[in-house]
């Protein structure tokens, strides 16, 4: 018999984050590796898993998560978010706390593309007036 799982897509930054919830004891796999090997930041690890926190679902769900790009705040965030999206499956009553949070809400913060003529986005060369 196939086993129940909840699904969810999370992006931050450049990160794209597939989750899958698998009702276990609360361990997190990314790409293959426990989350705390994947990610060697005690506080970003706390921030990917606030979702559980919020819903009071903590140690009712193994994560398992393929996510590419970024770093490691872009992937925590984006599995965040993907943690969240695949809980809204689990019980659509988790809607209006998650929403509350800001848990649901895609970070539209991204890296601001380079101009020509600037060394950065915004860095320019020093200016001399004479």
């Amino acid at each position: 018999m196939a086993q129940v799982q909840y699904q969810g897509t999370g992006r931050r930054k450049n990160s794209v984050a597939r989750v899958r919830l698998v009702p276990g004891t609360g361990k997190i796999t990314m790409n293959g590796k426990p989350a705390e090997e994947y990610i060697p930041f005690a506080n970003i690890r706390e921030d990917m898993v606030q979702p559980f926190g919020v819903t009071e679902t903590k140690g009712q769900y193994d994560v398992f998560v393929n996510v590419n790009g970024g770093g490691f705040s872009g992937q925590a965030g984006a599995t965040r978010h993907g943690i969240a999206r695949a809980l809204l499956e689990v019980d659509p009553d988790f809607r209006g706390v998650l929403k509350s949070t800001g848990l649901l809400t895609r970070d539209a913060r991204m890296k601001e593309r380079k101009k020509p003529g600037l060394k950065k986005a915004r860095k320019a060369s020093q200016f001399s007036k004479r």
